[in-house]
């Protein structure tokens, strides 16, 4: 089930989590995927506002679903060094490295960064759509890889 909505800030999940909209679920795995959004407001949180905001919705997660495996997907790389967003990215998923999300048996942070990146620090253009922020099919099968062996190995696949 995805309870994404285009255009989400950590907030906004917060807010449905509280609300309904996971009440009834018994999932076994929970792929957490925010934070891309809160980098348009960095300029006046900063980015260590974006990180808490992961780990508030990790907390919020393992509070309502204490046997689920959560996978924390750090914040994908987009646009282009030098650019304020891309920037914000990396110095946020520092801030979430900081945080030792994983020190929860539980919880598996993925961290796609060089999956998505060429050797120069720019993004793989095959992997995204034109707007350099969303994911192609491919970029999609390419984190859907990565994905996969987490979620095979904590479900016992």
């Amino acid at each position: 089930m995805n309870i994404g909505i285009g255009g989400d800030k950590a907030q906004n999940v917060l807010w449905r989590l509280d609300h309904g909209g996971v009440d009834g679920l018994k999932p076994r795995a929970i792929v957490l995927m925010i934070g891309n959004n809160n980098m348009f407001f960095t300029p006046e949180t900063g980015v260590a506002a974006a990180a808490q905001g992961v780990k508030a919705c990790l907390a919020n997660l393992r509070e309502k679903f204490p046997e689920a495996l959560i996978v924390v997907a750090k914040i994908l790389p987009c646009h282009a060094p030098k650019v304020r967003f891309y920037e914000d990215i990396l110095l946020t998923n520092a801030e979430i490295d900081k945080l030792n999300l994983g020190a929860d048996p539980k919880v598996k942070v993925l961290d796609l960064t060089q999956d998505f990146l060429n050797a120069d620090g720019t993004i793989k253009k095959p992997l995204f759509t034109a707007d350099n922020i969303h994911l192609s099919p491919e970029g999609y099968a390419t984190y859907a890889a990565r994905l996969k062996p987490l979620l095979d190995a904590s479900l016992n696949r």
